[in-house]
């Protein structure tokens, strides 16, 4: 059986290797292949910049997601894993996700309303925008359901 202080470990450990795999594909994948398409198609050289600022701007609420997931796990690893504190880090991530779900949104249709993306391009990202939405559905429940048990222990804990 797994103890509180192994999961939490356990969960900081995949936090990390999400964080450090975030950066290779931002700040290294992304460019990288965006230099090899303008490369290839000189034609949409003017597009790798906004692009690349549009995606970039995408990191912050993911980054700020895995710093609320980190201090959830150190909730857990305190054994307080049913806490009001990790349903109120589970509502900020469940807005983090929407945020960052409805900004990427926008500017995709932005790009594409200046004629800086293709509609094929525009319609697969309703895919990425679609798994955002639902982080933020299981963050909020998640968050709603913590939040109750968090509730019901306090009541057990005053009871004789």
């Amino acid at each position: 059986m797994m103890t509180q202080m192994s999961l939490s470990r356990w969960l900081k450990v995949v936090m990390g290797g999400i964080a450090v795999c975030g950066a290779v594909v931002y700040f290294y994948l992304i460019p990288v292949f965006g230099k090899d398409l303008v490369n290839m198609y000189p034609e949409f050289s003017n597009c790798y910049m906004p692009w690349l600022i549009v995606i970039w701007l995408t990191a912050i609420p993911c980054y700020l997601i895995l710093y609320f997931g980190w201090k959830i796990a150190v909730e857990i690893g305190r054994d307080h894993s049913f806490s009001m504190e990790n349903a109120k880090y589970l509502k900020d991530i469940s807005i983090l996700a929407l945020s960052d779900s409805g900004y990427f949104f926008l500017a995709n249709l932005v790009l594409l309303l200046l004629n800086m993306n293709h509609p094929a391009i525009f319609l697969g990202s309703l895919l990425v925008e679609f798994a955002g939405v639902a982080v933020t559905v299981a963050a909020a429940t998640l968050s709603h359901l913590v939040q109750k048990a968090a509730k019901i222990q306090q009541e057990n804990e005053l009871t004789i």
